[in-house]
């Protein structure tokens, strides 16, 4: 038998409750349980961590993901304009070939023209704003995810 030594520790009680909770998991007794974890702690381990990539790099990377975000804004708040220029013109063109019309029918005229349109819509931003993938439309971001999942 290895002859032993004591060794004194004053942990805090909820130190020691924990300490004794973790032992009794392990099927361990307390004295076993803290010589196994001080002999862990002193094996040789690398706390260095390196970083993937550089502070410079990932700046440029958040830099140009800013950037192509403003150029999607952009075309967002482009399409938007389109849409509702387009929008207004239609109803503009109807109530100029309908004078007096009232309310009910310019809505109507929205109702029963809209397909066409939405379709010109869906025309103009797919590959833009809007990808279809399998029949279903999906923002472009959503689009490649879609495809894979499919």
């Amino acid at each position: 038998m290895t002859e032993s030594e004591n060794a004194t520790a004053y942990p805090t009680s909820e130190q020691y409750q924990r300490w004794c909770e973790e032992a009794a998991n392990r099927d361990m007794s307390v004295s076993e349980f803290i010589q196994a974890m001080v002999e862990t702690g002193l094996k040789a381990v690398s706390i260095e961590v390196t970083p993937d990539e550089s502070r410079r790099e990932l700046r440029h990377q958040r830099n140009d993901l800013k950037k192509e975000l403003d150029r999607a804004r952009d075309r967002i708040e482009e399409l938007e304009d389109q849409l509702h220029d387009h929008e207004s013109r239609a109803i503009e063109q109807y109530v100029a070939s309908n004078p007096g019309a009232s309310f009910e029918e310019i809505l109507q005229f929205v109702v029963d023209s809209a397909p066409r349109r939405v379709n010109t819509h869906l025309h103009t931003m797919e590959g833009d704003t809007v990808r279809i993938a399998d029949g279903q439309y999906y923002p472009v971001e959503q689009a490649d995810e879609a495809k894979g999942a499919g």
